[in-house]
């Protein structure tokens, strides 16, 4: 059952432990061959401000660029771009402080702002401190890894490990451009996008894979999910729509084998994984890396 809100169970066993990064890649350089005037990129916004001599990271220049129609410049661009999918590049990765993720050395976030309240869940307390609302166990740790899908081409991502989806949740919200400029000088970028919260588990506990939408990113899709509806003019801000996949789908969720189609975006974006696993986990590719479909992520 899904239902909107106001402001914002057991583990799958599986044998292999590691991880691979969900779809990257299929076709590309597609989106080379756009004419000049559709490769719009909002932070061009900002070209104005730097030469009227507002440096990017002061007051005045973040006001004017979150204040951009970018909804409307986004479900216009929607009409106009479809298919064309390209690699994605590891924008940070590593653990999480508490419950505080970084976007980018310097600026974090707080996962109760990124994933919202777990009151869906069957908590005996809702008071518990959020790494224990989640389920972490104090023999884990919770980590984090962000792929950024650069703009200009369309995208589809994949389940990156075995796991179960029990929840889904929707943020409609701002479509800042999710860029590593912007996401050095935007802070709780993450937080003020539209986002697609998908939360379950794997084999080693709590995971969950969010879809961040961006400008110019007309919708997200996931697939077998008819009632999402992204980057919609209805929308309201500071509301979020759950959808229950454990009532849809049964007690375990909806099920996904490693590499999985689950979803779309219509431009790139995006994807950032939260999921816990073992002390002695670590991750392959470094921050700026390369990363491409089926390439492994990490291994404890």
């Amino acid at each position: 059952m899904c239902k909107a809100t106001g402001p914002s169970g057991s583990g799958v066993q599986r044998s292999k432990k590691w991880l691979s990064a969900p779809r990257l890649s299929i076709k590309r350089r597609f989106g080379q061959l756009r004419p000049p005037f559709l490769r719009f990129r909002s932070w061009q916004l900002l070209k104005p401000l730097a030469k009227a001599g507002l440096h990017p990271t002061t007051r005045v220049s973040r006001a004017v660029y979150t204040r951009a129609p970018t909804r409307l410049l986004s479900r216009l661009w929607g009409l106009l771009n479809e298919v064309s999918p390209c690699d994605g590049r590891v924008l940070h990765s590593g653990r999480t402080r508490g419950s505080q993720i970084d976007q980018v050395k310097g600026l974090s976030y707080s996962l109760e702002n990124f994933l919202g309240p777990q009151d869906w869940r069957d908590l005996e307390d809702s008071g518990l401190p959020f790494l224990q609302q989640l389920g972490i166990s104090p023999s884990n740790r919770l980590y984090h890894h962000v792929i950024y899908l650069a703009p200009g081409d369309y995208h589809r991502f994949h389940s990156p490990t075995e796991w179960s989806i029990q929840q889904r949740r929707h943020f409609p919200g701002s479509l800042l451009s999710v860029s590593p400029h912007v996401a050095r000088w935007v802070p709780g970028l993450f937080c003020q996008n539209e986002r697609v919260v998908l939360s379950g588990q794997w084999q080693f506990g709590f995971f969950s894979l969010t879809a961040v939408g961006a400008t110019n990113v007309g919708s997200i899709r996931v697939y077998g999910d008819s009632e999402l509806r992204t980057n919609h003019s209805r929308h309201v801000k500071g509301k979020y729509h759950d959808c229950s996949y454990t009532e849809q789908h049964g007690a375990a969720g909806l099920v996904l084998a490693k590499g999985d189609p689950l979803g779309e975006f219509n431009f790139g974006s995006t994807i950032v994984l939260v999921f816990e696993g073992p002390r002695d986990f670590k991750f392959h590719i470094k921050d700026g890396g390369r990363i491409f479909m089926g390439e492994a992520l990490g291994a404890p």
